[in-house]
């Protein structure tokens, strides 16, 4: 089974092809098509890559199926007996992409 490590948003991400993932929200429209440069580690059967810090040439293919928003987080800051609090939400935006090919 082929796996890449790929590093997007500040995160790194174990894939490989077929799946689906939700990651950091990316400038790109649905339907189009992404690829990523940023390949730490590539595996296959018994070929294995690992770059220092990216392999040289690597890429990874992904389609954009979705962008949308997580739900709602709740952050709510209490210190007791003074009357204080603060209550305020916040929601992530992401981006769903489907691997093509590594």
């Amino acid at each position: 089974m082929a796996f890449a490590i790929i590093q997007t948003g500040g995160k790194q991400y174990k894939i490989s092809a077929g799946q689906k993932i939700k990651i950091e929200k990316l400038n790109a429209n649905e339907g189009e098509n992404f690829i990523f440069n940023e390949v730490l580690l590539s595996a296959d059967a018994e070929d294995v890559k690992i770059g220092s810090p990216y392999i040289e040439g690597a890429k990874v293919e992904a389609k954009i199926l979705k962008q949308g928003k997580s739900r709602k987080k709740i952050v709510f800051k209490y210190h007791s007996k003074t009357r204080y609090r603060k209550k305020k939400g916040h929601r992530q935006q992401y981006t769903e992409a489907e691997i093509i090919k590594i």
